[in-house]
């Protein structure tokens, strides 16, 4: 049915203005024209297929080693058939691989609600382009925190379900065990709706969730990020209560990371390594150097990172129960500004993928919520919470919407 409605278009008078780079095609596909998301526009990051389209992946010889897609992915192809009408595909972080928005081939986005900052990646055009106004909602994937990352840096709500509750046919893999389909929107009520399409068979919210303060995750981030996201944590207790003080782990959060690094590596080089020894691709500073290691990872150290990785699940499993939310900041701070050093990336990329981590080894839902402003710029606060707790998360999330009165107080 929707094959027989859709419309496809290039250019002309309701074309988007992309006035901040995000989209890498621009076309209108009408879907159904009725249901749940009828009336909205959406775009797409450009790992997802889109019928007779190619899928770029953010490298060039990708999009020249690849036909196009015979297919929609399903995640494009239900948000279609909910009524949306998608007005073309987003840049996106060379495969993936990053986490600041920045591509050596295409460019940087712009962050509309940070100019001089940088957008976030790897799902960089699909935050952009929601941030400007230019789409109601947008798809991005979700390995290492590329919907959670950008959605703080650009001032959105951005939900990484649990894996596996979504759809992933026709999205470009870098690493399966730790992908998942996401999205952003401008407020809690679009991302809400997206949800119910994507996921209708999701569990309903818990009753009476019980808050849990992550000590060792709040003790990586400075006192003025703690002060920013002070009154939407007390908005949180006003909610559900006084929140119990945890720990994720005994040892150093970092620890999570390293296992983290490596479980990735192994399955990006499984997916890619021999694509890229085929075709030697031209990858822009820190995805060549990501990619490299990765292929250096050996079976036994992707072996032991894997165990540790199961125990690390477990405890984070067992910590949550089936009604605990943590509530975690979800960045170290405001997004980098666009003119960073490359040493500053590197080390601003490796304390948020410390915050960013435990939700993607164990594969349990977090949702980001524009919390604040700090120098000048948007700044998330997390809800992170058992396998299945999305609508959980979202509710307290329009709960908390309701709360705060003041939802951007700058600091």
């Amino acid at each position: 049915m929707i094959g027989n409605l859709r419309k496809r278009g290039r250019g002309g008078r309701d074309a988007v203005d992309d006035r901040v780079g995000a989209f890498a095609d621009i076309f209108d596909l009408v879907g159904s024209g009725f249901g749940p998301l009828a009336g909205l526009s959406f775009a797409a990051k450009d790992l997802f297929d889109v019928a007779g389209r190619p899928t770029g992946c953010g490298n060039p010889t990708w999009a020249a080693t690849h036909d196009a897609a015979e297919a929609d992915a399903a995640a494009v192809a239900a948000c279609l058939g909910a009524g949306a009408t998608l007005r073309g595909k987003t840049h996106t972080d060379e495969l993936a691989y990053s986490l600041m928005g920045v591509n050596a081939h295409y460019g940087t986005p712009v962050n509309a609600a940070a100019p001089e900052r940088l957008p976030g990646g790897s799902s960089s055009g699909s935050a952009a382009a929601v941030a400007a106004g230019l789409v109601d909602f947008a798809l991005g994937s979700d390995t290492g925190g590329s919907v959670r990352l950008p959605a703080s840096f650009c001032g959105l709500y951005g939900l990484r379900p649990t894996h596996g509750r979504v759809d992933v046919a026709g999205m470009a893999a870098l690493a399966p065990s730790f992908d998942v389909v996401g999205w952003f929107a401008p407020d809690i009520w679009r991302l809400s709706a997206v949800a119910e399409v994507l996921d209708p068979a999701a569990s309903p919210p818990v009753a009476r969730p019980k808050l849990l303060f992550a000590e060792d995750a709040w003790g990586l981030v400075g006192a003025d990020v703690r002060a920013a996201l002070r009154p939407s944590r007390d908005c949180l207790t006003g909610i559900l209560g006084p929140a119990d003080r945890v720990r994720f782990c005994d040892g150093p959060l970092s620890d999570w990371r390293e296992v983290f690094r490596i479980c990735q590596g192994a399955e990006a080089w499984a997916v890619h390594g021999a694509w890229i020894s085929a075709n030697t691709p031209v990858f822009g500073p820190g995805v060549a150097e990501r990619f490299a290691a990765a292929g250096r990872i050996t079976p036994d150290e992707a072996t032991a990172a894997k165990a540790r990785r199961d125990a690390l699940s477990r405890r984070l499993v067992d910590l949550l129960g089936d009604d605990g939310i943590v509530v975690l900041p979800t960045a170290p701070g405001p997004a980098p500004r666009r003119d960073a050093a490359a040493a500053e990336l590197d080390s601003y990329r490796a304390s948020a993928l410390t915050l960013l981590c435990p939700a993607g080894l164990a594969g349990l839902p977090q949702l980001n919520i524009p919390a604040a402003r700090l120098q000048g710029a948007p700044l998330g606060l997390s809800l992170l919470g058992p396998a299945g707790a999305e609508r959980t998360l979202l509710q307290i999330a329009a709960q908390l919407e309701v709360c705060r009165t003041l939802p951007y107080t700058g600091v």
